[in-house]
């Protein structure tokens, strides 16, 4: 009887073992190709049909200026427009992440206030540079062409990475404003708004010299001159006593007993900075500028620059705004939620 029932024995044993071996046979190199794929899953994003917005979200009305109609844009969709719009998609990966969260913060606070300067009823903001540059896809795509589809998918990237996160200061958003080009410093919130704000102080930004926009010249017809500012200077070489702040930047400059600001100038004649020298050929004022923009806050291409130099985001931001913080935005998406009802 023992004899007969060995070999029973060893062929179910035989059996079993085959009932185990079989299933991990085949699912372990399904496993190992799902999982070295899984990665290549998660990087690929198609920006027709990626959707950012895993916590509450809130629609931005947009006052879409050319059409004169206003646009209800859900917000990480208004922040991929503006960062399309406002920083070139060919920058550093970090700088644009850095963009997306001052870009986001701005109109997270933007919506937070009851003041809509510029807009008409209905509308948060415009989409020009009184407020932020927005375009949608469309608009974009007609700008981009054949290079729409790389463009979009490297700035829904940086959006996505950040989605979610604001800027804030004692827990509040910051007023997170930003220019193209430094003169090689920011400028000190009070010296071009005469607002102190205690995380808009001027730093040093030396990644800037590598702007395109740096360095500019003008030369402006005295007869212009005189006009743009209200003044005569006749035959005089004589352009005015200089003022300049802490970044070189001119404060104040004194003509013919008329006093300006060096924001007033650069409104008056339409310069890139206020950071500009002056000198006159014959009829001719040659105004040389450094940088461009109102200089406040984060520098692109400076932010572009520390990007470069391997720095990410965070290290960007904080360099540009004072002891700012990363915050979630979420609490505050719910309480303008909240007072739309």
């Amino acid at each position: 009887m023992k004899s007969s029932l060995k070999p029973i024995i060893v062929l179910v044993s035989v059996l079993f073992v085959v009932i185990l071996v079989i299933p991990t046979i085949i699912v372990v190199p399904f496993s190992e190709k799902k999982a070295s794929g899984e990665l290549t899953e998660e990087r690929t994003t198609n920006p027709e049909t990626t959707q950012i917005a895993s916590g509450p979200t809130v629609d931005v009305a947009v006052y879409r200026s050319s059409l004169d109609s206003i646009e209800n844009v859900p917000l990480e969709e208004y922040v991929i427009g503006v960062l399309s719009s406002e920083m070139p998609a060919d920058f550093e990966l970090e700088a644009l992440k850095a963009q997306s969260i001052a870009a986001r913060t701005y109109i997270v606070k933007q919506m937070l206030s009851d003041e809509n300067v510029g807009t008409p009823e209905g509308a948060t903001v415009s989409d020009t540079v009184m407020h932020q540059v927005y375009k949608n896809k469309d608009e974009l795509k007609n700008l981009w062409g054949k290079d729409y589809s790389w463009k979009m998918e490297k700035i829904t990237e940086a959006v996505y990475a950040t989605q979610g996160q604001i800027l804030t200061y004692d827990g509040q958003p910051i007023t997170a404003s930003f220019f193209s080009t430094s003169n090689g410093f920011t400028e000190n919130s009070e010296d071009y708004w005469q607002n102190p704000i205690p995380y808009l102080k001027s730093v040093e930004s030396p990644w800037d010299v590598n702007s395109p926009k740096f360095t500019s010249e003008k030369s402006i017809p005295v007869s212009q001159f005189e006009k743009s500012l209200g003044i005569k200077v006749g035959d005089s070489k004589d352009l005015g006593k200089v003022t300049r702040t802490k970044s070189n930047r001119v404060e104040k400059i004194v003509i013919n007993g008329k006093t300006f600001s060096g924001r007033d100038i650069r409104t008056h004649l339409d310069l890139q900075s206020t950071d500009f020298t002056w000198k006159r050929v014959g009829d001719e004022i040659i105004v040389t500028t450094k940088g461009y923009g109102h200089g406040v806050g984060m520098s692109q291409y400076g932010a572009n620059g520390m990007a470069q130099e391997g720095k990410n985001y965070e290290q960007i931001l904080t360099h540009y705004y004072n002891g700012v913080e990363i915050a979630s935005a979420d609490s505050f998406i719910n309480k303008i939620t909240a007072a739309k009802k």
